[in-house]
């Protein structure tokens, strides 16, 4: 490889000039579910491209709109760049130490909402491309980013969009948004994401809520017809049993097991971590935890509303129930199949009143571990973490990437500053400015050689 002395050299003097353009980029509010802030952060995403001599373009779709920055490099070979501007919603406010949108830099961290999930990321790729420009006076690849503001609400609008713009998003290989280390401060290298399909499930009863006394006994209770209609969806042996649902699963293959076995033991880290004192089918940990972990689909109870939840009591009975529900699924799955084939159990069980909101999803994918451009960026890590990377064939959580890998045909590799104590979507979420600088070094590593 190069000699990348001058490089680091750069990104080590100007660290605190990139932390201070990413606290003024936290600063700004981009919370996607409460339309807050949303054109005001596109256009500052846009001018940092343009300060790098990029060609930008905001573009619009029917959501939040996506920034799209190009810059031609040395080589022919293009780099695509995929990230997020949007937030989380920063409650609850009380439990943050220091106010959400008010970036805080203390013991080797900096806090805000949206600091590591995505922005950190956005800059931290900048600031890699600040000193190749240094170094180098230009790019040694084309480079485009596609930075879009709804992967915080599914990305509703994103598969449209890339179909509309194939010809503009052409490229050789994807960086994806978000990476990070594990407990041990290892880089891992994560090759998929499952799917979701993410639904509501609510019923109606009757057309206000009522005296139990009076309806107790005589009228049908939402609450309760909500949770007959949940009871069917799965057993207590864990298996889920709406028909036909494992029909498209495709089991981990020899590799996949190979590189899972390759992994750490994680069962008492989870342990601590999440204060679980067991985990669920018997499992106790090894392979097969890991391999439950992210090559089963699953049937989540995300959250349950009706009736009267508030201090003290009040005897009523519900006139409307609601559960949100998700499925994270696995190759090949498909979330418009899994929506249908809930919609016809539940018809078939006798729920034909229970009304499904579809609320997003995206169809699982992967990238072949033995990709040359997973390798390259494998490889290019050892020298900045002084390890290793660590292959993992799929992680639980889920994101858009099935059309940069199915439509686009790209490679989709990770790699990112993230910590298991980054606290994404949660209070006093924060990076460590050690694993944004290093970031940093692998990313201008990544782009130097991927241009070779």
């Amino acid at each position: 490889m190069a000699d990348y002395k001058k490089i680091d050299a750069y990104l080590e003097k100007n660290l605190d000039k990139s932390i201070a353009e990413l606290s003024k980029l936290v600063a700004q509010p981009s919370v996607g579910a409460q339309n807050l802030g949303m054109k005001e952060c596109a256009a500052l995403v846009a001018e940092m491209l343009k300060a790098r001599g990029f060609k930008v373009e905001i573009m619009d779709t029917p959501g939040a709109p996506v920034v799209f920055g190009e810059r031609k490099g040395k080589s022919n070979k293009t780099l695509l760049i995929y990230n997020h501007y949007d937030v989380q919603p920063p409650e609850p406010l009380e439990l943050w130490e220091t106010p959400p949108f008010e970036p805080s830099l203390r013991e080797g961290k900096l806090y805000g909402r949206g600091v590591s999930d995505d922005k950190g990321h956005i800059v931290s790729r900048l600031f890699a491309i600040d000193a190749l420009l240094d170094s180098f006076g230009e790019l040694p690849c084309n480079i485009k980013f596609i930075i879009e503001g709804e992967e915080e609400t599914a990305s509703i609008n994103l598969f449209d969009f890339i179909k509309k713009n194939k010809d503009r998003l052409k490229a050789d290989a994807c960086m994806w948004e978000f990476g990070g280390v594990d407990h041990r401060d290892v880089p891992m290298e994560y090759l998929g994401l499952r799917g979701i399909c993410y639904v509501e499930l609510s019923v109606e009863t009757a057309s206000i809520d009522v005296h139990s006394g009076l309806g107790g006994s005589i009228f049908p209770n939402a609450a309760w017809r909500l949770v007959w209609a949940l009871n069917t969806l799965k057993g207590e042996d864990e298996r889920i049993r709406i028909p036909g649902f494992y029909d498209a699963v495709r089991p981990p293959s020899k590799r996949d097991r190979e590189l899972i076995a390759a992994m750490p033991e994680v069962a008492d880290e989870y342990k601590s971590r999440y204060g679980v004192k067991q985990f669920i089918k018997g499992l106790t940990g090894g392979v097969e935890l890991r391999v439950e972990e992210v090559f089963t689909p699953t049937c989540t109870i995300c959250g349950l509303t009706s009736g009267y939840q508030g201090p003290g009591s009040k005897t009523v009975l519900p006139a409307r129930a609601s559960a949100k529900v998700d499925f994270r699924l696995v190759p090949d799955q498909e979330p418009d199949d899994i929506r249908k084939k809930l919609r016809a159990h539940l018809d078939a069980q006798g729920f034909s009143d229970v009304k499904i909101t579809d609320l997003g999803g995206d169809p699982p994918a992967r990238t072949d571990p033995d990709d040359p451009f997973i390798q390259l960026v494998a490889k290019v890590a050892e020298e900045v973490y002084e390890m290793p990377m660590q292959l993992v064939p799929m992680v639980g959580g889920s994101g858009p990437s099935h059309p940069f890998v199915h439509d686009l045909g790209l490679p989709v590799a990770t790699g990112g500053l993230g910590h298991p104590d980054t606290r994404a979507h949660a209070p006093n979420e924060n990076i460590r400015l050690d694993l944004y600088l290093k970031h940093a070094r692998h990313m201008a590593r990544i782009i130097n050689e991927f241009g070779k």
